[in-house]
Formats: structure tokens, sequence, C-alpha cells
């Protein structure tokens, strides 16, 4: 059979503008599968690829925070079947590996994505960001890459889980372990953060302390769990994390920024054997400095959150029926809806810090 020719969006060089181009999808091989895409959220990490913030790999088919329907499934696939709604994932577990055998999946080292490329129609292969692509009417992904969910709800919505959402969320409740009365501060409240803030509310925490420069993405955070709220620019915030937490310092401290500066805060705002959990994502040419004596002294552990720890299996369907039973408001996320035009505007607004989440809808 021939490979399915649709629209996707992409970046083809360094700091160029993105373009809707005709891609070609082939039929799903072994262990693969066809999705038409629904819905794909606008993530910072596709601007890193557009900037070759990740690789020079161009073309790049960006998009990644998606769901939508299985089409078609390659020979050997039992985990879904044509007609299933599904998030897509990044983190597609071997099963194998020794992070898997030892029963920690939701660290596997050798997550896989589809062996076949998608491509443009002159036949230069296309590489999918975070092994998904999903600006596109369709996409080729492993089949261990969709987790079904209940098929009932928002494509719009549900595609967050696929990254940022999850990211911020598990950061607080898999790799931060906020549970019952605990104390949080967030640092940094864009959409990991909120997202953070609505996972220690979910947890249970009793106080959780927003930090941010600005004092619309703080009343934004109010509105997805945040207690207390500081203004950074105008407050010390580890003074006032203190403050708030009788003199203290938070229970986990979540760092939603990844910077050095923010990191420092986070790391003297948590108390005594508290926990600091690094989520936001630095740069290469970063550089941390700690006094050793504080390291040990303060006791507790110093964490890194990569995907929120999350097993998709496991806890896409959870937090989509929370989502079902009004308990997590998934929706608050979505700022606005576009078209698969409009990428390159979504772009922009989430550089001046306008939107949560701008979500393609097709």
């Amino acid at each position: 059979m021939a490979a399915q020719q649709v629209r996707g969006v992409i970046a083809p060089g360094k700091n160029q503008p993105v373009e809707v181009r005709t891609i070609l999808v082939p039929d799903p091989g072994p262990g693969e599968a066809v999705v038409q895409v629904q819905a794909c959220g606008v993530c910072h990490t596709d601007l890193h690829y557009k900037q070759g913030g990740i690789s020079d790999e161009y073309p790049f088919l960006l998009g990644h925070e998606a769901a939508g329907i299985v089409e078609s499934v390659g020979e050997g696939v039992t985990e879904v079947a044509p007609g299933d709604f599904v998030i897509l994932n990044w983190r597609a577990v071997c099963g194998r590996c020794r992070a898997c055998l030892r029963g920690r999946p939701w660290y596997c080292f050798d997550t896989h994505n589809a062996k076949q490329k998608m491509s443009l129609e002159d036949g230069t292969e296309l590489s999918p960001a975070l092994g998904i692509g999903a600006f596109a009417d369709k996409t080729l992904v492993a089949a261990g890459q969709c987790t079904k969910v209940d098929p009932t709800v928002s494509p719009a919505v549900a595609g967050l889980l696929g990254c940022g959402v999850m990211a911020g969320i598990g950061a607080a409740i898999n790799t931060g372990s906020v549970t019952r009365g605990d104390s949080v501060a967030v640092i940094g409240c864009g959409g990991v953060g909120d997202a953070a803030i609505a996972g220690a509310q979910l947890a249970g925490a009793a106080r959780i302390i927003a930090v941010d420069i600005d004092d619309k993405k703080l009343a934004t955070a109010r509105t997805m769990g945040a207690t207390h709220t500081v203004n950074s620019k105008e407050t010390d915030p580890v003074e006032a994390i203190r403050e708030l937490t009788g003199g203290f310092g938070a229970d986990v401290v979540i760092e939603a920024v990844g910077r050095p500066e923010t990191y420092k805060q986070a790391f003297y705002a948590r108390d005594l054997a508290g926990t600091v959990v690094l989520v936001g994502v630095p740069t290469p040419d970063m550089k941390l400095e700690l006094p050793l004596l504080d390291v040990f002294g303060r006791g507790g552990a110093l964490k890194s959150s990569w995907y929120g720890d999350c097993l998709p299996s496991r806890d896409f369907p959870m937090l989509v029926d929370l989502h079902q039973q009004g308990r997590l408001d998934l929706a608050a996320f979505v700022t606005e809806t576009i078209e698969l035009g409009a990428v390159e505007q979504a772009f922009d607004r989430m550089h001046q810090g306008d939107v949560l989440r701008s979500v393609v809808v097709l």
C-alpha cells in the first residue's frame, strides 16, 4: 500500500518560521500504529526543536502533546486496536532494560519510537518531535506510545497529559511524593508549574505557595489551587516561603524554571529533610554552585523529575478519570484552540507569556 499524504507542521531549519507541508505517513510496520490526531498542545519543547535547542536533525515534524484515534496497527500489536481513543506518550517502555526489570518502568532507559520514518513528498526524512510528530492530520508511532483512555473526554484536554501537564502533576505526586498535610512551594507558574500546583492540591497538600515574577501568572496559580502567592520580583521568595511555613520552609519545593538562581531558592526554601524537585529544564551551559556542607546539613532529597516520573499506562487513565469526576480541572490549562496554520503565532504568544496552552484542534 502507498503512504498516506497528510498535512503536517515542520520546522525546516534553525529559527526559521514553521511551515504547513504535505507529509507522507507510511503504513504501520511491526509494533507500530498510525494515529489520526484530533488535538495537539503547543509545548515549549516544540519551540526548543525549532530553535535548535534539542538537535540539528532538521526538518522536524513538530507537535507531541496529542490525543487521537488509532487508525491502523502493524503486525504483533496487541495493546491497542483501530478505533481506540489514545493519548500519545514519549515513554514507550521496553520491559527489558535494567529499570524495567527492577520494577521501575517509569525510569525505562530504552524507550522506543516507530522504526519507519515519515517524510516530505520529495523523500526527505522527518525527525518527529519526541518521537511523536503530531502537528499533523495523522502520525506514525510505536504502539507502546499509545495509551488508551476513556473516549468520552475532550481530545483537547486529554492531549495535554501527553507532556506538560503530566510533567507538573507527576513532579508533585510521583517525584515529590506530596501527601496530605504537606506544605509545598512551586517556583515558576507556567503550564508545568501550574500543573504541579494542581497535583499538590490533588494529593491533599495543606499549603501550596506559588512563586513567580508575574502577577497575572500568580492570579492563575490561585485558580489552580495555590493557597498563597509570592511575587519574587518584590519579595525574597526564600524568606516569604519560610514565613508562610512557621519559619521552617516547605516540605516539598518544586522548581519549574530550570535556572541556577531559582534552584538555589528552592534549595534554601525547603524544610530540614525536605525535598527539592527540579522539573524545569536547564540549558547545557548552566552551572550550579552550592556549599557542600549545606547539602549535607539540610538532609532530605534533591531530585530531578523526568516526565513527572510517569508510567503512561498507569497515570493517564487515572488522571482522565479524576478529570471526568470533576476532581482535576484539566480544561483550565487550555487557553485557546487554534488551527494547524496558526502554530507560529502560538509560539509568539507563548513567548509573551499570554497563554498556558494553545491547542491545535484538527
